[in-house]
């Protein structure tokens, strides 16, 4: 059975008119019966028994109207489903995205998102990066938001912006005063950084074991705001991406430009199959690329 044979037989069954459906159904007389014939031929019997004055429904037939009448109705239902999924009135996304971005720049995002689409439902995964990349590639969430992968990853990135790493420290210490510091005179204080698998740590130790630096570690924790209160708190000194500048600044904490060496990375958008993202996903994407600009290190 077909909709358009079903919607055939419908519109007969409910007019017992040849004439009428035709009317309703905008379709000739012959192109009706040969609907109707394709049907019945399709089922194997008869539904409708035609005389010169009048139309029946075949016992066949009656029993065909009710299920005839639920999946019309279910196929309309679908229809308008997909059709406010595509136009972009009804739907979800799920996106992940490393704490850095999450507690930062990703409200601003789902602000612009919300305006835009009011009625798409967003799921967010506060995550660290390793398990952004590894839902994204589980097919967990359509879109995530992370460091760039290494070159070997089959996943598609598309590149935000360049983020470069900066020192936090407390706004009450002799560093404070200055517009930037190194690595060597940074790490004269006690250390606080991110608990590993973090990237943000792996890079950390990555970038200064090239230089010959190893990293001394004074705290650990799990979480960045964590740090950034700990360090307000004068237990010691840190470093975290320039995603994370204002967050730090509001925990009291005081943000410096960090060099000898720079340590930066590219932060993007992550997909597994850029080209088969639901439109839901396909419009976030693209107001997180419209929004979304390279932290900047006021001189304040």
């Amino acid at each position: 059975m077909t909709v358009k044979q079903l919607r055939a037989f419908l519109a007969v069954a409910q007019t017992l008119s040849f004439t009428q459906a035709c009317e309703r159904l905008h379709l000739s007389q012959p192109a009706l019966s040969l609907t109707i014939k394709s049907l019945e031929e399709s089922l194997g019997g008869r539904l409708l028994t035609r005389s010169t004055r009048r139309v029946r429904l075949t016992p066949e037939g009656e029993s065909l109207v009710p299920l005839a009448k639920r999946l019309l109705a279910d196929w309309d239902n679908t229809e308008e489903l997909l059709r406010q999924r595509f136009t972009l009135r009804l739907g979800r996304v799920a996106v992940a995205a490393m704490p850095s971005f999450a507690g930062n720049q990703l409200p601003t995002v789902l602000g612009a998102f919300r305006t835009r689409y009011p009625q798409i439902n967003v799921t967010v995964h506060d995550v660290i990066n390793e398990q952004v990349i590894e839902m994204v590639r589980q097919g967990r969430v359509e879109l995530g938001i992370a460091f760039a992968p290494e070159a070997t990853d089959t996943l598609h990135f598309t590149p935000l912006f360049e983020d470069r790493f900066v020192a936090v420290v407390p706004a009450d210490s002799p560093l404070a005063g200055r517009q930037r510091v190194d690595w060597p005179t940074l790490l004269s204080e006690d250390f606080i950084t991110l608990q590993r698998p973090s990237m943000v740590r792996l890079m950390i130790e990555e970038q200064l074991r090239a230089q010959g630096i190893e990293l001394p570690v004074a705290f650990e924790s799990y979480q960045l705001a964590t740090v950034g209160r700990m360090v307000a708190a004068g237990l010691g000194v840190s470093a975290v991406p320039s995603l994370c500048i204002e967050q730090m600044h509001e925990l009291g904490a005081r943000c410096l430009t960090l060099e000898a060496p720079t340590i930066q990375r590219a932060v993007g958008v992550l997909s597994a199959n850029a080209e088969a993202l639901s439109v839901a996903a396909q419009a976030l994407r693209e107001v997180i690329q419209e929004t979304i600009t390279a932290p900047v290190l006021s001189a304040d």
